[in-house]
Order: structure tokens, then sequence, then C-alpha cells
């Protein structure tokens, strides 16, 4: 194996990798560290595919037997926060909320640039929506000012007319009253006619 191919295997490599169990002979013995290493790092290609993972797969890319090793094995990788998750023994279920990521390969490029288009036109969307509530919400406001102006307008001239009925009203209650206290001049000047006949009758008399 070459160094290149050596590198290559370190950084994407898995312990089921196809060059792990090909290049046995030309790799270096790793040591229990290294090894436990690698299999952590299988953790997180497994993690980074799924977010559920049945022990029955674990057991098999890590291949190994021993579910109690393999709980063992989880527990270390979430305690050096190479993943974040839990075990769901039940099910027999490692459920991963996070995971490092592992160096990109050439060929995930276009994956990754294609990912990355994706969210952009998400985020365009999402931009444009909230345009469209903005302008909704603009509208909206400048109807209730129009209409709220309209109101105030009919209100402003209900009070301009019940104040003009109120004023007209009160004029002729009081155009009534001084009239009923004030009598017409002509009754008053009645009984002035009857004294002075009564007063050439008595002179005639005399």
């Amino acid at each position: 194996m070459t160094t290149q191919q050596r590198g290559n295997f370190c950084l994407h490599g898995t312990q089921k990798s196809p060059a792990n169990h090909a290049n046995k002979g030309s790799l270096p013995e790793l040591s229990t560290a290294q090894q436990n290493k690698l299999k952590h790092l299988t953790i997180v290609s497994l993690a980074s595919r799924m977010k559920c993972i049945p022990y029955s797969v674990l057991l098999r890319d890590l291949e190994m037997r021993n579910l109690r090793e393999l709980e063992d094995l989880i527990i270390e990788a979430v305690y050096t926060d190479i993943i974040q998750g839990k075990l769901d023994q039940r099910n027999q279920l490692l459920e991963v909320d996070f995971c490092i990521g592992r160096d990109i390969r050439k060929k995930d490029i276009n994956n990754i640039v294609k990912t990355l288009h994706e969210w952009c036109d998400g985020c365009e969307a999402v931009l444009l929506g909230i345009e469209q509530q903005v302008l909704r919400a603009n509208q909206y406001k400048e109807n209730h000012s129009r209409t709220q102006q309209q109101v105030e307008a009919e209100v402003t001239n209900i009070k301009k007319t019940l104040k003009a009925t109120a004023s007209s009203s009160a004029q002729e209650m009081e155009q009534q009253l001084a009239e009923r206290e004030c009598p017409p001049h002509a009754e008053q000047r009645q009984p002035t006619k009857k004294m002075s006949k009564v007063k050439g009758l008595v002179s005639s008399r005399h």
C-alpha cells in the first residue's frame, strides 16, 4: 500500500473497509487505541447516513459479536464527544443527535454543492415568502388606517349634527319660556282702555 493509500485509509476508512481487509499484510499492525479510533470513525460514518442505527448494523460493520463490548464502545464515543446520542437497549438502537465530521472525499463534493444549492434555493423561497407577508401587512395597515380615518370623520360629523340640534332645541325652549313669562303688548293695553271708560262715566255723572 502506498503512502497516499495509507493516508486515504486513515482519513476515510472504516473497520469493514475493503482496504482494511485487502491490505492487512501491508498495513502496520494497529494498536488497541488505533483500533478503537477506527471503530469510532466507523460509527461516525454510519451516523452520517442514519440517525437511528440498529445494533445489528453496528455489530456487522464494526465486526463485533459481543453486545456488551459494543455498548461500551458507544459509551466511550459519547464521552469523548465523537457522537451525541443515547442507547435504546429495549429496541437495540443507537439514536444519534450529533456526530463529528470526517474529511471530505472528492466524490462527495458534487453532493455537497448540490446540497448547498438546495439550501440557497430554500433561503430564497423563505425570503420571498417574508417579503410577501410584509407587503400584505403594509396593505392591511394602510386599509385599517383609511377605515379609521373614515370612522373618525363620521364621528366628528355626528357630533357636529348633535351639537347643532341641541343648540336649536335650547333656543326654541328659551323662546317658549320667554313667551310664557311675557304676554303680548295688546293684552296689556286692554285694561287701560277699560279704566278710561270708567273714568268717563264717573265724570259725566258729576
